[in-house]
């Protein structure tokens, strides 16, 4: 149930906090002729992050004259997986949701369901841990390449000592870092539910099968009918099993002799 509950909502927060990023960063150049300074300089990106497509002009402070700065760096391949992975994620818990709820029983007539379902969720733990641990890392690049004292190592006027630079406001991370963090937790999720969608399949079963066989025969064994030397019937009477082939009345071999006789 915490599958059907947690997984779409997970995987939506997911993408949505990575693929709907933008961000922004303000740098300042103050050259040594007033004129020619510009003390607010926005520079905005966003995701995919391909950040050598991201420019901006700043003053060269020298006469009216600018230049046109590239950021550094291009990290689309990390972000564009992990959203593809939240996004196919999406789709494929809010299916199973479906029929989960409404079509139970087809899902259990065989076990060609529940082996797609394993083998599916068995894959989609391990995308999840490599997609968030390779976005992770994409992102702590991306915080490095747009830091305001990175960018103003690019500016040639900033080289210059007698012109001034500052930074006067990076950009927020929040939204990525919940990202990263949902990232892991669908990964635990899917993890976890890997056991439970295992227990559905003809292999969980089958081996329970097999470990449940042994004892039974050996239960069976010991179940034996109870040794009886001897039974009562209806009358109350006792009468025994076995005939030791004695008779019922003594009797003496050779008659008594009279008394006369011996005498």
């Amino acid at each position: 149930m915490c599958m059907v509950i947690f997984a779409p909502l997970f995987a939506i927060f997911a993408f949505a906090t990575c693929g709907g990023y933008s961000g922004q960063l303000r740098v300042s150049v103050d050259c040594m002729e007033k004129a020619s300074s510009n003390l607010s300089i926005g520079i905005d990106f966003a995701y995919p992050f391909r950040l050598y497509q991201v420019s901006f002009e700043a003053p060269v402070c020298e006469g009216i004259r600018r230049e046109r700065v590239f950021l550094i760096g291009d990290y689309s391949s990390s972000a564009e997986f992990f959203v593809t992975i939240a996004v196919f994620a999406f789709l494929y818990s809010l299916v199973a949701t479906i029929v989960y709820i409404f079509f139970q029983n087809k899902y259990r007539e065989n076990n060609r369901g529940p082996l797609i379902d394993f083998i599916v969720t068995v894959v989609f733990s391990f995308m999840w841990l490599v997609s968030s641990s390779a976005w992770a890392k994409a992102l702590s690049d991306v915080k490095l390449a747009t830091d305001p004292d990175e960018v103003q190592l690019l500016i040639s006027a900033c080289k210059t000592q007698t012109n001034k630079c500052g930074s006067l406001h990076g950009a927020r991370w929040s939204g990525l870092n919940t990202s990263v963090a949902f990232g892991f937790l669908n990964f635990v999720l899917w993890a976890g539910n890997i056991w439970f969608v295992f227990k559905e399949t003809g292999w969980h079963k089958g081996a329970a099968r097999l470990a449940g066989g042994p004892s039974e025969k050996q239960a069976g064994t010991f179940t034996q009918e109870p040794y009886n030397q001897g039974s009562f019937d209806q009358t109350g009477s006792y009468n025994t099993q076995g005939n030791l082939g004695q008779p019922s009345e003594y009797s003496q071999v050779g008659g008594p002799t009279s008394y006369s006789n011996q005498m």
